[in-house]
C-alpha cells in the first residue's frame, strides 16, 4: 500500500460517507496541506465520546499533514439547530454560547494537537455582516429547496410551526465552508444537508467545492440510542479515568467493535478483526478486548498512570485481585443522623433513587466492602468510608464526612 493508499484508508477508517472521493484524490495528489474544517455549536458545556468521533478524524487529519479548522459556532448557537428537532430549539444567550465555547475550547485539546489546530468562531464574519448582507444570502436558497431537508418536511407535514430563523441555520452553516475556504468538512450522517450546503454555497461564490466527510452518530452505553446527555447513556471525557473505565466495561460485545472502529487510535482495522477470531475461537476473552479498548480511552483523556490505576482498581472490585484502595476516594456529604442505605447508594451515584436502591437490596445486589447487605434501615454516619457495589460493574470508594 503506497502512502497515498494509506492516507485514503486512514481517512475512510469509520466514516459513513466521502461525498467527492474522487476529488479528495486529486487534492491530496497536490501535495498541499488540506483544509479541514468541523463545527461544533457550544449548546452544552462538555464534551462526550460522541463528540469526539467527529474530533478523532480531525486529528487524523492533523497527522497526515492537514490543517484543522476547529469551529466554534458561537453565532449559529445563538439561532439554534434544528437538525433532528420536531420542535424550535430554544436559541442560547450569548453569555451561554461564551461560557460553553470556553469550555469546549479547553476540553479539544485532549484529542487535537493544540498546535496545528486553528481554533476559529463563526461571529468573526456573522458579526460584520449587514441585514443587506443576511438576506442576499437568504436569496441563495428556495423554501421548496429547504422543505426537502426530512425534518423540516416531517415538520411541515405535521403542521408544526417552523420559525423562519431555522431555515437560516443550514446557510449560516454553509458559509462557513465560504469564509474559510474549506477543502473537507467534516460532520454527523445527521448534518449531511448542512454540509451540502456548503459545497452550493462554495461553487456560487466560484470556490472549489468542499469534499464531505460524514460519521456515524456513535451508540451510548445502551447500544441503541446515539450517545446523548439527555438519554444518560454517555461518557463525558472530563469524568474520572475510573468512571470511564467501568462504563465502557458495560458495553455490550458487538458494541466493544463499533467503539474501537471510531474511537481507537491504537488499534488497527486488522488487528480488530484478529481479535474478532481470536474470541471466536477462545484464545481470547471479549473482557480482555474491552479493558483495551477501557485503558486506551482513560489513557487518551487522563494520562497513562490514572488509566492503569482505574484498571487496577476495576480489577480489585470485580474481579476480587488486587487493592480497592487504589480507586479514586469520593467524599460525600452527610447530615449529622447520618443517611439510610438507599440514600447512601443514590447520593454515590450508583442508583438513580432510593426506590431503585430499595429494589437492588431485595435482589441481594448490593455490597460493601465484598459482603452482601440487605438492610435498608442500616443508617451511615461521617467516618464511615468502603466500597460500595450496586450489580457486578457499579462500585464506588466512598467516604462521608459533614458538611
Amino acid at each position: 500500500m503506497n502512502e497515498l493508499e494509506q492516507a485514503l484508508a486512514t481517512i475512510a477508517r469509520g466514516a459513513d460517507e466521502i461525498i467527492k472521493q474522487e476529488e479528495l484524490v486529486e487534492r491530496l495528489k497536490s501535495g498541499r496541506p488540506l483544509r479541514i474544517k468541523a463545527g461544533f455549536d457550544p449548546t452544552a458545556p462538555d464534551l462526550h465520546l460522541g463528540h469526539t468521533v467527529l474530533l478523532n478524524k480531525m486529528r487524523q487529519f492533523q497527522d497526515l499533514g492537514h490543517q484543522v479548522i476547529f469551529l466554534i459556532g458561537d453565532f449559529t448557537g445563538m439561532i439554534g439547530d434544528p437538525t433532528g428537532k420536531n420542535v424550535t430549539r430554544k436559541p442560547l444567550t450569548r453569555e451561554d454560547v461564551l461560557a460553553n465555547a470556553e469550555t469546549y475550547a479547553e476540553q479539544v485539546y485532549k484529542v487535537l494537537d493544540r498546535d496545528k489546530t486553528e481554533l476559529r468562531f463563526n461571529s468573526e464574519w456573522f458579526g460584520q455582516m449587514t441585514a443587506a448582507d443576511m438576506i442576499k444570502l437568504a436569496a441563495q436558497h428556495t423554501v421548496a429547496r429547504m422543505l426537502e431537508r426530512d425534518d423540516f418536511a416531517k415538520r411541515y407535514a405535521a403542521q408544526q410551526p417552523i420559525a423562519i430563523h431555522e431555515f437560516l441555520y443550514p446557510l449560516v452553516q454553509g458559509y462557513d465552508s465560504v469564509a474559510l475556504k474549506c477543502d473537507v468538512e467534516l460532520g454527523g450522517t445527521d448534518q449531511k444537508f448542512n454540509l451540502l450546503m456548503g459545497r452550493a454555497l462554495q461553487e456560487h461564490h466560484g470556490q472549489p467545492p468542499q469534499i464531505v466527510l460524514t460519521m456515524p452518530l456513535l451508540e451510548g452505553l445502551d447500544g441503541v440510542n446515539k450517545m446523548s446527555k439527555s438519554l444518560g447513556n454517555y461518557i463525558g471525557i472530563n469524568e474520572p479515568a475510573i468512571d470511564i473505565v467501568t462504563k465502557t466495561m458495560k458495553i455490550g460485545d458487538e458494541l466493544m467493535w463499533r467503539w474501537f472502529e471510531l474511537l481507537s487510535f491504537e488499534v488497527s482495522l486488522s488487528e480488530m478483526e484478529q481479535m474478532k477470531g481470536d474470541i471466536q475461537s477462545g484464545a481470547l476473552n471479549p473482557r480482555d478486548a474491552k479493558l483495551r479498548l477501557a485503558h486506551e480511552l482513560a489513557a487518551r483523556f487522563h494520562g497513562v498512570t490514572a488509566a492503569e490505576q482505574a484498571i487496577a482498581g476495576w480489577h480489585a472490585v470485580v474481579r476480587g485481585e488486587g487493592d480497592t484502595n487504589l480507586l479514586p476516594l469520593t467524599e460525600i456529604v452527610v447530615p449529622a443522623e447520618g443517611l439510610r442505605l438507599p440514600a447512601l447508594l443514590t447520593a454515590a451515584g450508583l442508583t438513580s433513587s432510593n426506590s431503585e436502591a430499595n429494589r437492588k437490596l431485595k435482589e441481594r445486589a448490593v455490597r460493601i466492602d465484598t459482603e452482601v447487605v440487605e438492610d435498608a434501615q442500616r443508617v451511615f454516619e461521617a467516618g464511615f468510608e468502603a466500597v460500595l457495589q450496586v450489580g457486578k460493574r457499579n462500585f464506588a470508594r466512598v467516604a462521608l464526612k459533614l458538611a
